[in-house]
Parts: structure tokens; C-alpha cells; sequence
């Protein structure tokens, strides 16, 4: 992956969904540093759009070179995707959820070879209050730990993959989180991580009020990933010093 070219050359895995879109959109509309060189989606309607070739997911192998890849798809099309950037030499920045503990494991393994990186959520606010939430946790031991989350009524997994690994962080710190989900009318994502101790209660609240920021993140985070070595990356990790 030795850098020859200044552009990240990316490929955009689960082009049809709704992150993918908003990946494609983003570059088309000019991301410093980033090219799409294929999109690839189950089954494209056209062969080109607007100059990125597209690719069904049978015609994985036949995609052009590129550095990392970006995926949003389903866990049934990861472990295809995961076995070409590891042939290929290129990153992976995933944002798939539902993925078996066996995949995070084959994550685990390709990060030997590849830079690699998982994240339920790839806002940079979140990356920094998955930070707070394992230092008040820490801090605050005894507290009651409640985690919030709300999103549109289209979002089937609840608790969503952001308050898992919320809760996560916090148990991590010796907490013992509890979680409650909402689901309404057309909320790109709320997370509310309460500490309640006697007669006091704090309160960490990330908001998210455009799914361009969690794109933004992924498109950050794959220029970044295209700088490290091998390694099983964390979004945080990204924006520490080389």
C-alpha cells in the first residue's frame, strides 16, 4: 500500500444503501484526497455513474486497484470483501453491524496483515465520547449507568450498535450498564449516557442531525487507515500522531 499517488483511491462496498450513497455523494460532490475507482452494490442498474464504474457483488474480483476500501453492507457480503483486501494489500474501514463474533475474529487475523478498522459509528463526536463515557465510569464507581439511544423508525436493531459499544466503554470502567432504545419519526441518531450517583446525575449526549457526518468520518478515517501499517485500528486511534 506504499503511497505512489497523493488521492486515496477507494472502493465503496454496499453503494445502494444509505451510507453508501452518502459516501458516493460526498465525493462527487469533491472530498480532498479521495477518488472512488468502483462502486460495488448487489446489483447495480447502470454500468457508470457519474464516472465511477459500477460492480455487482458477484464481479467483486474484477474491481480495479484501490487502498481501502469503505463498506457498509451486510454481514453476508463481508467476508468475500475482507478476503479481497487482504489479496489486494488494501485497507478496510467497515461500518457493518451484525457482524458474527467469527468475523470480528477474521478482522482480528487480516489486521496481521492489513490496516484494519471497525466502527458502529463513525462520527468523530461519538469517537470522543466513547473516550468520556470509560473515564467517567472510572471516575464515578458505584454510579447507575443508563444508555438512550433514539433513531428513525426504520432502524430494526435495538440497542443500536453505538449504545453497545457505550456500553461497552463504561464496562470496561467497572460499570454495569442498562439500556432503553426509541424509535421515532425521522431521528438520524441520539445517545444519551446518564451517570446517576445520590443527589446528583450526570448526563453525556452526542446528536447527530445529518447522516453526512457519520460519511464524513468514513472518508476521513480511510485516509487515514491508508497512512498505517497493519493493525486492527480504532476510530480514535486515527487521530492520534502517526
Amino acid at each position: 500500500m506504499g503511497p505512489n499517488h497523493d488521492s486515496t483511491r477507494l472502493l465503496v462496498h454496499g453503494a445502494s444503501g444509505r451510507m453508501g450513497r452518502t459516501v458516493l455523494r460526498l465525493c462527487a460532490e469533491g472530498v480532498p484526497g479521495c477518488t472512488v475507482v468502483a462502486a460495488v452494490s448487489r446489483s447495480p442498474s447502470q454500468r457508470v455513474v457519474d464516472g465511477v464504474p459500477q460492480f455487482a457483488v458477484r464481479e467483486l474480483a474484477g474491481v480495479p486497484d484501490f487502498d481501502v476500501a469503505i463498506d457498509f453492507s451486510l454481514p453476508e457480503a463481508f467476508d468475500p470483501l475482507l478476503a479481497l483486501c487482504r489479496a489486494r494489500g488494501a485497507g478496510l474501514a467497515s461500518g457493518t453491524t451484525g457482524l458474527s463474533d467469527a468475523q470480528q475474529a477474521a478482522l482480528d487475523a487480516a489486521g496481521t496483515a492489513i490496516p484494519v478498522l471497525w466502527a458502529a459509528n463513525f462520527s468523530l463526536g461519538v469517537a470522543v465520547l466513547e473516550d468520556l463515557v470509560e473515564r467517567a465510569a472510572a471516575a464515578l464507581a458505584g454510579w447507575d449507568c443508563d444508555i438512550v439511544e433514539t433513531h428513525h423508525v426504520q432502524k430494526k436493531d435495538a440497542p443500536s450498535g453505538t449504545a453497545l459499544v457505550l456500553g461497552a466503554a463504561a464496562g470496561r470502567a467497572g460499570a454495569s450498564p442498562r439500556f432503553a432504545s426509541l424509535r421515532a419519526g425521522d431521528v438520524v441518531g441520539e445517545h444519551l449516557v446518564q451517570f446517576t450517583g445520590a443527589g446528583e446525575r450526570l448526563e453525556l449526549v452526542h446528536r447527530a442531525t445529518s447522516r453526512d457526518v457519520f460519511a464524513r468520518g468514513a472518508l476521513l478515517a480511510a485516509a487515514r487507515l491508508r497512512a498505517r501499517g497493519p493493525g486492527r485500528w480504532r476510530l480514535r486511534d486515527l487521530f492520534q500522531p502517526a
